[in-house]
């Protein structure tokens, strides 16, 4: 485990206080909470961008091709 001594604007801590209280957790955890988020979402993006790398365009195209025309069932369609 390690320790990081992190400055943080009195507005912005007072916002996670509140919102740690909110969730009735500790500031500690709320911030741990908040790093492990990211850190999950920066490493997800780097598994998309390697996929997306490796994509063949044609094939792409190719598989869409195959799918039939058909009306969008209404449980899919956008909200207007």
């Amino acid at each position: 485990m390690s320790t990081y001594s992190l400055r943080i604007p009195d507005d912005l801590m007072e916002e996670a206080k509140k919102l740690a209280a909110r969730n009735d957790t500790s500031l500690n955890q709320f911030f741990l909470a908040a790093i492990a988020e990211r850190v999950g979402t920066e490493r997800t993006k780097r598994v998309f961008e390697r996929m997306a790398a490796k994509a063949d365009e044609q094939t792409f195209q190719a598989i869409l091709n195959r799918v039939p025309a058909a009306p969008i069932p209404p449980s899919d369609a956008l909200p207007e």
